[in-house]
């Protein structure tokens, strides 16, 4: 089970997602200079996980995991899919929520279908970064139930970096257990009392495109272009005269 650090109990919302962003880096400046992978769940997620990337001078990629909504209410999460195909399932919400095996296949299908699109897309601007033997922070813009979350976090495990670390602005208690156990590192910024929405915790919670998306990866094509390369200041350092 990995280490979980929560920073508050605090309702006070972020001003937006850059503000979160900015936020968890503090938590995790000690990465700065590791050349760590952070990967943001798209679409809000990649907000995030762009602000955290430039402050910890890290890579930027994104991983894609669909949230499968319960019958008649598309907004409740009963589970999620993965890149990979695996699925999240909330057992204890199946049957009140009434979704059976041929619901759930069929709402698998759909969302795999969506993640294909979606990395069709996104790929063409920006070739995905391997995450083996990689510091991976794995990040979204908040919790909810943990599901899209837990379905992301299992394709990057299954993907082998050298150390997974889950941080997130803001989450309910309930749904960091599981995540927990998967992580090497749990940071959660705000775990407050009364959760409803992640919408509750930001004065601006805008919808994010996937033309916004493109449009972060692109930038962050160039950006990538002049980070530091791990060890290359200290091999220069040792071959000047006098040093």
């Amino acid at each position: 089970m990995g280490k979980l650090k929560i920073v508050s109990r605090s309702a006070e919302p972020f001003r937006d997602r850059r503000e979160a962003g900015a936020l968890l880096g503090r938590e995790l400046h000690h990465l700065k200079g590791k050349n760590p992978l952070v990967l943001g769940i798209p679409r809000g997620g990649i907000v995030v996980a762009r602000e955290l990337a430039r402050l910890l001078e890290g890579e930027l990629d994104l991983v894609i995991s669909r949230k499968i909504g319960a019958p008649g209410n598309p907004e409740l999460a009963i589970g999620a899919v993965g890149e990979d195909g695996r699925v999240f399932l909330h057992g204890w919400m199946l049957s009140s929520a009434g979704a059976d095996a041929g619901y759930l296949e069929k709402e698998k299908e759909r969302q795999i279908q969506e993640i294909r699109r979606r990395n069709a897309c996104y790929r063409e601007a920006y070739p995905r970064i391997d995450p083996k033997d990689r510091v991976v922070v794995l990040t979204d813009d908040g919790i909810a139930t943990g599901a899209t979350f837990q379905a992301a976090i299992w394709s990057v495990k299954n993907e082998r970096p050298a150390v997974l670390i889950a941080a997130v602005p803001v989450a309910p208690q309930n749904a960091l257990g599981e995540i927990q156990e998967d992580a090497d590192e749990v940071i959660c910024l705000k775990l407050p009392h009364y959760f409803t929405t992640v919408g509750q915790f930001y004065d601006r919670f805008e919808q994010i495109d996937d033309e916004e998306v493109i449009e972060i990866l692109r930038q962050e094509t160039a950006r990538r272009e002049f980070l530091p390369k791990p060890g290359k200041d200290r091999e220069e350092a040792g071959s000047r005269p006098g040093k």
